[in-house]
C-alpha cells in the first residue's frame, strides 16, 4: 500500500475550500452586478446567525428580498437553482425571520429568491427564481 503523507492532504482540502469560497464570492458579485441593474438596492451582504446565512439581503422597492446565490460550473448536477433544498430553505427562513425582528421590519413585505448562474464557457447564464414557501 503506498503511503501519502498527511501534508499533501491537508493541502488539497486547504486548496478545495479556497477555491470554494473563491467561487461562492465570484457568483456573490455576479449576482449583486445582475440585482442592481434590476433595480434592486443591497441592504447586506453575508448575513449571518446561528442558524443560517443569507447572501444577499436586498430592497425592491418597499419590498425586503432575501436571496441565496448559487453558481455552478456544469448541469451534470442539476441546475443551480436546485441545490437549493428543503433544509436550506428553513435555514434561510429562520435567518430572515432574525433579520426582520432585529431590524423592526417584520410588517414589511418580503420575499424569498435565487440567483441562478451557470457558466457557459466563458460566459454566465444568470436567472432570478422565486423561492416557494411552505
Amino acid at each position: 500500500m503506498l503511503h501519502v503523507p498527511r501534508c499533501i492532504i491537508s493541502k488539497k482540502r486547504v486548496h478545495k475550500q479556497v477555491d470554494t469560497k473563491s467561487k461562492g464570492k465570484t457568483g456573490e458579485e455576479l449576482a449583486v452586478r445582475f440585482l442592481r441593474k434590476r433595480g434592486y438596492r443591497i441592504v447586506y451582504r453575508n448575513f449571518k446567525t446561528k442558524s443560517g446565512e443569507i447572501d444577499i439581503i436586498a430592497r425592491d422597492g418597499k419590498c425586503t428580498v432575501f436571496i441565496e446565490v448559487k453558481l455552478r460550473e456544469s448541469i451534470s448536477s442539476g441546475y443551480p437553482s436546485e441545490s437549493v433544498g428543503k433544509r436550506k430553505i428553513s435555514r434561510i427562513q429562520k435567518a430572515s425571520l432574525f433579520y426582520l425582528l432585529k431590524y423592526n421590519l417584520s410588517d414589511t413585505p418580503y420575499r424569498f429568491e435565487v440567483v441562478s448562474i451557470l457558466k457557459e464557457n466563458k460566459n454566465y447564464k444568470i436567472d432570478l427564481i422565486p423561492i416557494e414557501m411552505w
